[in-house]
């Protein structure tokens, strides 16, 4: 089955008013600044934005925060000294922020696409985090359960990419990509470069492109990793 889509006005077109988006990316490194500036002229309002942090500056999450398209942001980083959006929506009351520890996030991510129902861990106990939580002693320490994360879409950022969808990084670009690609109906990878099928090492390919829907080649308009 071929994934590639012409543009990512193209890949992003149906996403609804209210969906659950995963954005990959940490810091800077990794994030589809052009998935999210298709997202943008697309026009979906009321979104969950799932991410590392809460963009910086005003591009990216952080434009897409600043235009009131946000409701509610899922994070463990959301302020930062040029984090002016997020800032001014949440203390307006406009977003909601649930904040989860950079660990808890990934693990939350991760186990969507596992298929595991909860798990227990040590991270947040005692804390405010943990209020209202679930929590159990094993082993003589205390734990916090915590449920999966899944989304509806997931936009992502890739290096390579083949027409089946599978994937391959660069570096530290990596990051939480490939958890996100296993845990949203559907994944979005912007990637620098399409190449034929049987042209990527197979021990090279980190996210199989099962968990992949549309794959688009882009010109990077922002300079990132």
């Amino acid at each position: 089955m071929n994934k590639i889509c012409h543009s990512l006005g193209e890949a992003v077109a149906d996403v609804p008013d209210g969906a659950s988006i995963m954005i990959g990316g940490f810091g800077d490194a990794g994030v589809p600044f052009e998935a999210i500036d298709a997202l943008i002229a697309q026009g979906a309002k009321e979104l969950t934005i799932i991410s590392n942090n809460a963009g910086t500056g005003d591009q990216g999450i952080a434009a897409l925060i600043g235009l009131g398209r946000v409701r509610k942001i899922v994070c463990s980083f959301p302020r930062q000294a040029d984090s002016k959006a997020f800032d001014e929506r949440y203390l307006s009351g406009e977003l909601t922020l649930e904040l989860v520890p950079q660990g808890n996030l990934a693990e939350r991510i991760r186990a969507a696409g596992a298929g595991i129902g909860a798990f227990f861990t040590p991270t947040g106990y005692g804390t405010l985090l943990a209020e209202g939580k679930e929590t159990r002693e094993i082993g003589g320490r205390n734990y916090v359960l915590e449920y999966p994360i899944a989304a509806d879409y997931a936009l992502i950022k890739a290096d390579r990419a083949d027409p089946l969808g599978n994937l391959v990084y660069r570096k530290t670009a990596r990051n939480f990509g490939p958890v996100m690609a296993t845990a949203a109906a559907c994944t979005i990878a912007q990637v620098a470069e399409v190449v034929a099928v049987g042209d990527l090492d197979p021990e090279a390919v980190v996210t199989p492109g099962i968990f992949v829907k549309r794959v688009v080649a882009v010109k990077p308009d922002h300079p990132r990793a």
